[in-house]
């Protein structure tokens, strides 16, 4: 070990400085950061700078170098890190940052290799190493979903990133249920960080490649800077896999925002400068789902535009450099740094909270805390199925194909090569008669022809397949037992099989049109700021936001599409998709737990219609919303006689235009050629087809015979010749296909599609609601068991917003009563309370699925933990650093908004909550009454406020504030507004705005919202159990004195050689 040199007293005893050698690029010695720290080392008094510049690093030899004491050098573009070692091992200056560790850096796999060895998570990963270019490896395996290295599966959205550190063209590949596509990260070029490629879909292959599962980080990335291993700062970012649009402020530089640490975030920290030896040091961290990664390691980094850091860099540089070189001298930090006296004063951002206090109905100033929306996705296409039974050979095959030969095992096809294999078959099978079946009618064959074209033409439907949107049900029926091929005895063989082909129910360019503009209004309206309240909340990590939806691809794109314009993100839906919204199909789908309950519900519904019968009061009440029935037409019976006749008449007019197609369709090969992949366009698109439009064709990508096919299915579901008898589950159906039709075909002209719609309307608006119950006691049952986890998730986010709020209350009272270290001190006792606050509170974010696995909501429950950015206040330039809002957002189907609904509205009238009033005022219940339909884009939100000027203990603490919209409720027949008829012209109609669920002067707290939902909600014990949550403390105090503290437990490089080696 070297012996640490002693200063030699000067003249006047003033010790000689420590020569600090300065060997970097000089475009890194230049860059602000540098020149700050220097500036502040040299303002000690203590040292002496001395800048090798680029000359000497390249031209001179080591042995004219300049002789230093201690040497700070790294690695940048063109420099000679071998030269370096080489000075360093001929003069043995003490090292800030070790030079052979350097070279690590270079390599993805020596990173990863290392952080491994020193047990620092990294994300799941495996090496795909090519000697040559487009070389051909046994060990990998690519299919449309998924890549398989060495065994190891990673299913898209996975990672593709260079082995070569310094090449950063890194990609994400996108699964086809999110619509594919690729997404490349690159060094920033003017305002862009990334670009979406929606036709890639297969990797690279030029070179080797590390392969990593994605992580879900909610749309944030946190670079971490070290200086040695006991100072750790981070800053978080919008992470470029979002939308790729650099966040920048009015000086042109990239926003970013000190963000805090947790302990075991630190304690890596420390792990990753120990491990490189580099005291100096950045690395990058992604945060998922409660646990920390690191991903990349830069070396030598320092953080920008941060005088405070600035500060700390320099004093424990410092601290660093006399411990190396004059331990005899005392490294206690001046009361006033030296610096100080001319120092700029850094200026504000004006991130500052305007409208944040709201005055409310009582008088006083309430802060926003929470705001919970629960959203029926926007406008569809209508949902179809084909039913039919085959025998053709070749669809047996299939079957048998991709069920792993079974005779008796159900197949589904989903993916874009099954589809496809499917589509050949088809394709030879149309024009054909089935073999085997001379026994059956002329007509059943002609039903069979066209049920096969319809598969076809589903199949062929817009050039390209998607998981999300079509499947296909093959599902054996009959067998017999033929002889093997080896003579050998017998096995079974299908003979017939059931297919079953779901399709349609995709968001359309209006769905996803409005999806963006109920972002935006929601970005403009339910926060304080007028418009620009929320987007500072978040981009300074004060909005923490999570964003929930069904399994349904329509459900999944709205919420990505509502996400742009809450976020003002730009670009595809994709990346936003699996950046931002978890699937949770456990809480948001499904009517499993109330199929019986609604059969019944059809059944009496179906009772009351065709019989006539009086609509009557259930009890003494005489709220028209009472009673059984309620909103059914007195007429419903005559009503329904007339849909059956202009649904015929309907139908016949599609069948003229799909047989003026047909015969188009005859003239053409019979093998035309797919047209390229465009789902990813599609899934960006806002506006209508002009050019599909202005040629006479049905909106989208429907052709007259999938319109035809659809309307003629439900001409014979509604109404059954031979049986005589109605099926009343066909109304929402009938209705559907008019408003779709009406809002998007409009320019077919269809005759009497107009009137079919008033008819069927009359009778949506009575049947829709009583399918959710037929009186409101049944109401209240089916919608407890449809959202009875919903429930239970909404009281979960409530309460714990409510904990958050009393701690940071708590806090501050402190703070107000203690001297700054005190409070400081208080703020860490306030961690520890305030995990052991939320271990007795079930976990905040019940286990979801997101699009990086398909586990299920029970699976790996003790993974669950918060991921959660806070603002660290000692760093942040931002005015109120403490404010803090919760945003949860659930984007579900039209079930389960009545079903939530139906609680609201009717909790009251459960046995255990007798004598209370609804939680909704009498002026709502008949303004719902009369509402009917919770249209496309309908939504339920709740806003809690608190009321900082009341005792913490105060009920009236915290304040709910429901609302409610009826989405996109305004007819397509309506063309009286101005603002109306624009939208018609653009097949997009527009939302409606929220309307209020409690009257004006009522008060209803979280205690009484608490109490009233109870009953109906899934307990908290009941979600998965939680993880110890990480707490997250303050970054060490700022003061001189805790500073000097830090450093004196410092134990990198006191003792240690700075010997290369």
């Amino acid at each position: 070990m070297r012996e640490k040199m002693e200063l030699e007293k000067v003249e006047g005893n003033v010790y000689k400085k420590i020569k600090i050698g300065v060997c970097v690029m000089e475009k890194k010695v230049f860059s602000a950061p540098m020149r700050q720290i220097l500036e502040r080392l040299e303002a000690f008094g203590e040292f002496q700078i001395i800048h090798f510049g680029d000359k000497v690093i390249l031209e001179d030899p080591i042995e004219s170098w300049p002789i230093c004491d201690c040497l700070i050098a790294f690695y940048s573009s063109g420099y000679p890190l071998e030269k370096a070692e080489a000075y360093a091992a001929l003069r043995r200056p003490f090292l800030v940052n070790e030079l052979d560790p350097q070279h690590l850096l270079h390599d993805r796999r020596k990173v990863y290799e290392c952080l491994e060895m020193y047990g620092i998570p990294v994300p799941r990963y495996a090496l795909v190493n090519r000697e040559v270019p487009c070389q051909e490896l046994d060990y990998f395996v690519e299919e449309e979903d998924f890549v398989e290295v060495h065994g190891n599966r990673f299913w898209k959205p996975f990672v593709e990133k260079p082995v070569h550190g310094d090449d950063h063209s890194i990609m994400i590949y996108y699964p086809s249920s999110a619509g594919g596509g690729m997404k490349e990260l690159f060094r920033k070029v003017g305002n862009r960080s990334s670009e979406f490629h929606p036709e890639v879909r297969r990797v690279r292959r030029e070179g080797s490649y590390i392969y990593e599962e994605f992580m879900p980080t909610g749309g944030t990335d946190v670079k971490v800077y070290t200086v040695g291993p006991e100072y750790a700062h981070a800053e978080a970012r919008k992470s470029p896999v979002v939308d790729g649009v650099v966040m920048r402020n009015p000086d042109g530089k990239e926003v970013r925002y000190p963000v805090l640490l947790t302990p075991t975030e630190k304690q890596m920290a420390r792990e990753v400068c120990i491990a490189f030896r580099q005291a100096v040091c950045g690395f990058d961290l992604l945060r998922c789902e409660g646990r920390s990664y690191v991903c990349d390691v830069n070396g030598w980094s320092f953080v920008k535009n941060s005088y405070k850091y600035y500060d700390d860099a320099a004093c424990v540089l410092r601290k660093m450099f006399l411990d190396a070189k004059a331990p005899h001298l005392s490294s206690t930090i001046p009361p006033t740094l030296p610096w100080k006296v001319n120092e700029p004063v850094q200026p504000c951002e004006g991130l500052t909270r305007q409208g944040s206090g709201i005055i409310g109905t009582f008088g006083q100033s309430e802060e926003l805390r929470c705001v919970i929306a629960i959203i029926r996705h926007g406008d569809r296409t209508p949902k179809q199925k084909v039913k039919l039974k085959v025998t053709e050979e070749k669809l047996l095959n299939l079957m048998l194909k991709y069920n792993g030969g079974k005779p008796r095992t159900e197949t589904k096809l989903k993916s874009a090569i099954q589809l496809q294999d499917l589509l050949d078959a088809t394709r030879i099978l149309v024009p054909r008669t089935r073999p085997g079946r001379e026994s059956d009618s002329e007509a059943e064959d002609i039903e069979h022809a066209e049920k096969l074209r319809q598969v076809k033409a589903v199949l062929e439907e817009g050039g390209h397949f998607s998981g999300i949107y079509r499947k296909v049900q093959l599902k054996p029926l009959k067998w017999v037992k033929v002889a093997k091929g080896n003579g050998e005895g017998e096995v079974e063989r299908p003979v017939e099989a059931l297919m079953v082909l779901k399709y349609g129910g995709v968001l359309t360019h209006a769905g996803r049109k409005q999806a963006e503009e109920l972002g935006r209004y929601f970005r403009n309206n339910m926060y304080p700021g007028e418009g620009t309240g929320l987007l500072r909340l978040h981009s300074t990590y004060r909005h923490d936001l999570k964003i929930y939806s069904s399994d349904e691809g329509r459900v999944q794109m709205s919420a990505a599409a509502f996400a742009k314009g809450l976020l003002d993100l730009e670009g595809q839906l994709t990346p936003i998709l699996v950046s931002l919204v978890s699937k949770d199909s456990s809480m948001l789908d499904g009517l499993d737990n109330a199929s019986i309950e609604m059969e019944e519900a059809k059944a009496r519904l179906n009772e009351i219609i065709t019989s006539g019968a009086t609509i009557h009061s259930n009890g003494t009440s005489k709220k028209p919303w009472m009673v059984d029935g309620a909103g059914l037409p007195s007429n419903a019976s005559e009503l329904l006689l007339e849909l059956v006749k202009l649904t015929k008449k309907v139908t016949e007019q599609v069948r003229l235009l799909a047989k003026d197609e047909d015969e188009k369709l005859e003239e053409r090969s019979l093998y035309d050629v797919i047209p390229p992949y465009d789902q990813a366009k599609a899934l960006g698109k806002t506006n209508i087809d002009v050019d599909r439009i202005a040629a006479g064709l049905p909106c989208g990508s429907e052709g007259f015979l999938l319109m035809y096919a659809r309307w003629r299915k439900l001409e014979r579901d509604l109404y059954n010749e031979r049986k005589e008898r109605f099926d009343m589950t066909q109304i929402p159906d009938v209705y559907d296909s008019c408003k779709y039709d009406l809002l998007h075909n409009a320019h077919l002209n269809v005759e009497g599609l107009d009137e079919l719609f008033k008819v069927a309307q009359l009778l949506a608006d009575g049947v829709i609601p009583n399918e959710y119950g037929i009186n409101p006691k049944q109401k209240l049952k089916i919608g407890s068991k449809i959202a009875r986890r919903l429930l239970g998730k909404i009281l979960i986010d409530l309460r714990n917003t409510r904990e958050e709020a009393l701690s940071v209350a708590e806090l501050k009272s402190n703070q107000d009563h203690h001297s700054p270290f005190t409070a400081k001190t208080k703020k860490e006792e306030y961690t520890t309370d305030h995990q052991s606050k939320a271990s007795t509170i079930k976990n905040e974010d019940t286990r979801r699925t997101s699009f990086t696995s398909e586990k299920s909501m029970d699976q790996e429950d003790d993974d669950e933990k918060e991921t959660q950015y806070r603002l660290d206040p000692k760093y942040a330039n931002v005015k109120t650093p403490d404010r803090h809002v919760r945003t949860r957002l659930y984007f579900t189907s039209e079930s389960h908004i009545h079903s939530l609904m139906n609680v609201l509205r009717y909790c009251n009238l459960d046995e255990s909550l007798q004598g209370e009033a609804s939680l909704v005022c009498d002026n709502a219940l008949e303004r719902l009454m009369n509402t009917k339909e919770l249209d496309y884009m309908s939504y339920i939100v709740l806003r809690m406020f608190e009321n900082t000027e009341v005792a913490l203990e105060d009920p009236k603490r915290f304040r709910i504030e429901m609302t409610f919209s009826r989405g996109a409720d305004l007819s397509p027949l309506e063309m009286n507004d101005h603002e109306a008829v624009s939208l018609h012209q653009e097949h997009t109609l527009p939302i409606m705005g929220p309307e209020r669920l409690q009257e004006v002067s009522s008060y209803l707290t979280l205690e009484k919202m608490e109490k009233m939902f109870r009953p109906f909600a899934m307990p908290a014990e009941d979600f998965p159990p939680p993880s110890t949550p990480q707490g997250f403390s303050g970054y060490f105090s700022k003061s001189a004195a805790v500073l000097e503290r830090l450093v004196n437990l410092w134990p990198f490089h006191k003792h240690g050689t700075s010997n290369p080696k």
